[in-house]
């Protein structure tokens, strides 16, 4: 693909710290297998081309941005705004330490609450009504943005970068004053040299010196740039969007409860496969409230082998599981490493079914009426059966 001008523009911009763009890219892929397979160039984060694009579709995405959008949810009981917000960390030198997208959620009468900006992939979206809920004008929490968030962010930045300068100082100062050590000692001999008159003592000593002079200069400098990266402030803060949660108006109709989770069941079954998981000898994550589209990370340390684990809990022996959007996306993209837990009896004696692999696999049904995804699952005696020949309500997910 030829690199259109649109795009060279961004390597332009003043802070564009990375390589220039090349003219065309005949032989590239955003898929490391396939890039790997293909030997292609892999166009991932931190690529000139995909950070430029990334730049390009935030610029196409302003004015949708600045309008809002409006999504139901299962899971709200009361309408509710996420606020969303971008804020980058600045060293002294103007570089760019760290950049992070917050997500606040605002409730008449409530406490706010910080969320993960991926909780979107799991909201059904749908048109604004024409009486907007008051929660749509509540004021900007900033103050409490401030305390819980960015404060936060920055400290936390400050002290990786603070360590991280620590040891490039420790290391700058170590190799400079042995290289100066060395410089003083070439300018001892050459000034004795001089005193015994030695052809050319004078020429080696004032090249000496102009080294001596020069790595101290270097050190100087470098001293006062790392003083400069550890001084950090918070910059460029902005509201990007805002989007109006409102309770799904068919969330208590019983076809549709029946599939909203519950957190006991949900709890016991996280419970009962960290354990599976941790037994296994390998190392386990909970990363169920960040909404990355799986529950659990599953890596063994011997084998190297990764595991995107999906926690699904049944109270009775049998019943319907459900995907949100979100998880049916990562299941789809992540099929080399993506996994399918189902935790059954939750409600008396939490019994870990057979694990699937690649449930994308599978022919999910979709709930029109919520945007979800449902299978069958019936337990018995033997390890756990998909069926996809039955009706989508046969069992209750609680």
């Amino acid at each position: 693909m030829w690199t259109t001008a649109i795009l060279r523009q961004y390597e332009r911009e003043p802070d564009w710290k990375l390589a220039a763009l090349s003219a065309k890219y005949p032989r590239c892929s955003t898929d490391r297998d396939t890039a790997e397979k293909g030997n292609l160039e892999w166009v991932t984060p931190g690529h000139p081309l995909f950070e430029a694009v990334r730049r390009h579709t935030s610029v196409l995405a302003v004015e949708t941005f600045s309008k809002g959008a409006c999504f139901y949810s299962l899971q709200h009981d009361k309408p509710a705004r996420i606020d969303f917000y971008r804020a980058r960390v600045v060293d002294g030198l103007g570089q760019i330490i760290h950049e992070r997208l917050f997500a606040v959620e605002i409730i008449v009468g409530e406490s706010p609450i910080l969320r993960e900006p991926g909780l979107l992939g799991n909201l059904i979206p749908t048109q604004a009504p024409d009486d907007l809920s008051a929660i749509a004008l509540a004021q900007e929490q900033t103050q409490w943005l401030q305390e819980n968030a960015f404060s936060p962010f920055i400290e936390e930045t400050r002290k990786e970068r603070l360590a991280e300068v620590e040891r490039i100082t420790a290391h700058v100062e170590l190799s400079l004053t042995e290289l100066i050590q060395k410089a003083d000692e070439e300018i001892g001999r050459a000034g004795s040299d001089v005193e015994r008159k030695l052809p050319g003592a004078e020429g080696r000593l004032a090249q000496a010196d102009s080294r001596h002079a020069e790595l101290l200069a270097r050190r100087d400098r470098r001293r006062l740039e790392l003083e400069r990266q550890r001084s950090l402030s918070l910059q460029a803060v902005e509201r990007i969007t805002s989007v109006l949660v409102l309770p799904h108006p068919e969330r208590n109709a019983p076809e549709v409860r029946r599939l909203r989770p519950n957190l006991e069941t949900e709890a016991a079954a996280m419970k009962v496969v960290m354990g599976h998981e941790q037994a296994q000898g390998r190392q386990v994550y909970d990363v169920h409230e960040k909404n990355l589209g799986y529950d659990i990370t599953s890596l063994d340390p011997t084998s190297g082998e990764l595991r995107l684990i999906e926690v699904k809990g049944l109270a009775e022996a049998a019943g319907t599981i459900l995907l949100t959007p979100n998880e049916r996306r990562v299941a789809e993209d992540r099929r080399d490493c993506y996994w399918l837990y189902v935790v059954t009896n939750c409600a008396i004696k939490p019994t870990l079914q057979e694990p699937i692999k690649d449930p994308a696999r599978f022919e999910w049904r979709e709930v029109k009426k919520v945007q979800h995804y449902w299978l069958e699952v019936s337990t018995m005696t033997k390890p756990m059966v998909i069926r996809e020949d039955s009706p989508p309500y046969g069992g209750t997910r609680q």
